[in-house]
């Protein structure tokens, strides 16, 4: 069993409050969170218009499937083009072998 942890920093550009960002933010979450069998949240900067830190966990069989669903994850947030990814950390824990 491998678990993969990821922390990823975004920047909204079009948010000009937090209203915006919020939605921004609430519209990543459900997309991602309805496609995989993810853990998924905000993690820091809530009072921020402009900056996002997310969390990201996956529980999956193998190393490479992790990363496809986090490589998933990614074209969710670079779809539509309102964040942009400023610093990212991949991590994965291999458990029970």
């Amino acid at each position: 069993m491998v678990v993969g942890v990821w922390r990823v920093e975004l920047h909204i550009p079009s948010a000009q409050s937090l209203k915006d960002k919020r939605n921004i933010i609430q519209s990543i979450l459900v997309k991602s969170r309805n496609r995989y069998n993810i853990s998924i949240a905000e993690l820091d900067y809530h009072d921020k218009w402009q900056r996002c830190l997310m969390g990201v966990a996956c529980v999956d069989s193998e190393t490479r499937k992790a990363k496809d669903i986090f490589s998933a994850i990614r074209r969710i947030l670079e779809e539509d083009g309102s964040v942009v990814v400023v610093k990212e950390d991949i991590n994965f824990y291999s458990i029970g072998e």
